[in-house]
């Protein structure tokens, strides 16, 4: 079956309330979304909100490569021969993961939906439904206690908190978030490259014992070999984001001495579902354990990442909550939240359907 038809087009979206984390706040979102259409009418859905502070592409430019000409090429190519397109569209985005993510992600959804098979289902399913943390951004005390009350009353498991402006105001937030929620859920940290070595140690000798299960990127990128310096316990609970990108990024910090525990992989930094699975898999052969994140993204990238995460033997953790923060998607379905844990539907493609 030939692809018959491409389409592209970008879309502002409100969050459904503003957060702030260590660089930034952020109170909406611009989500581009791809359709690609097959001769007997299957569409293929795909999406990309790429984080400019971390891979230097923008919406609008992801909107503009899609745009360029370039997809024109793969008018009248046979479905069968998806991952062959995907890879030539990687070598040609090389350096643009949200334009590769959006076609990676459209092509496997058409792909699969063609074939009657979940994306899940095309590459095993190895594991079980985990829970998602909810995140809270970096806000006043009475504030971050208010919200995480009602991620409580709605069933999460885990909770994410935003940190990295002053260290201090962080240790008295997690510590009383510990206080009121430490026997019903469980607490990581994202200090997105907020810390200094001095004030990361500080951070974690003052709430070593309310045993915090994660800490993401809380050094800058570059400063990697510093983690080194922590004892091994420490290190093992710290994750790496903003250093790990790509392929490449995860063949350096796989190789030993490790300086991270544990990788987070998110598909608009590493371009897509082939592009996570090759992070996987040299995760895998150093011993090194997933954790899946995203940015604000609409529910066609987050149940995309739910498939590929639910694919790969050495996932541990997820933290998939990005579409939770959009006011109004473009599409429905996807997966099911009960309780904090995060289910696919079990439909062909990616289980989407689009919003009219």
């Amino acid at each position: 079956m030939k692809i018959k038809s491409i389409h592209s087009s970008l879309h502002h979206l409100p969050l459904t309330k503003p957060y702030t984390i260590a660089y930034k706040t952020m109170v909406d979102t611009e989500i581009v979304l791809l359709e690609i259409a097959l001769e007997n009418g299957i569409i293929g859905l795909g999406a990309a909100n790429p984080f400019e502070d971390v891979v230097g592409e923008t919406a609008q430019q992801t909107f503009a490569l899609l745009q360029s000409g370039y997809l024109d090429n793969f008018i009248g190519k046979d479905i069968e021969d998806f991952l062959d397109l995907i890879t030539q569209a990687a070598a040609h985005f090389e350096h643009k993961p949200g334009a590769l993510a959006a076609i990676d992600i459209a092509l496997h959804d058409l792909y699969c939906t063609y074939k009657g098979i979940s994306v899940l289902d095309f590459y095993g399913k190895c594991i079980q439904a985990l829970p998602t943390s909810i995140t809270i951004g970096i806000k006043p005390v009475a504030e971050m206690l208010e919200e995480a009350k009602g991620y409580e009353q709605l069933g999460f498991k885990i909770l994410k908190i935003k940190t990295g402006l002053n260290v201090d105001e962080d240790i008295e937030r997690v510590t009383k978030l510990a206080e009121l929620f430490g026997n019903t859920m469980l607490i990581r940290v994202d200090a997105n490259q907020g810390y200094s070595l001095e004030s990361l140690r500080k951070f974690i000798h003052a709430t070593k014992h309310l045993k915090l299960e994660l800490i993401e990127q809380p050094l800058k990128v570059g400063e990697e070999v510093a983690l080194l310096s922590l004892i091994a316990s420490e290190q093992n609970m710290i994750v790496a984001d903003e250093s790990l990108i790509n392929l490449k990024s995860a063949i350096t910090l796989s190789a030993a001495p490790q300086p991270y525990g544990a990788f987070n992989i998110k598909l608009m930094k590493c371009g897509g579902i082939m592009g996570a699975k090759a992070i996987a898999g040299i995760a895998a052969n150093a011993g090194i354990d997933l954790f899946w994140g995203c940015n604000d993204e609409s529910i066609i990238s987050i149940t995309a990442a739910l498939h590929c995460a639910y694919s790969c033997n050495n996932t541990k953790w997820l933290d998939l909550d990005g579409s939770f923060d959009i006011a109004k998607d473009l599409v429905e379905g996807g997966f099911r939240l009960k309780d904090g844990y995060l289910h696919p539907i079990g439909l062909p493609g990616l289980g989407l359907t689009k919003i009219s």
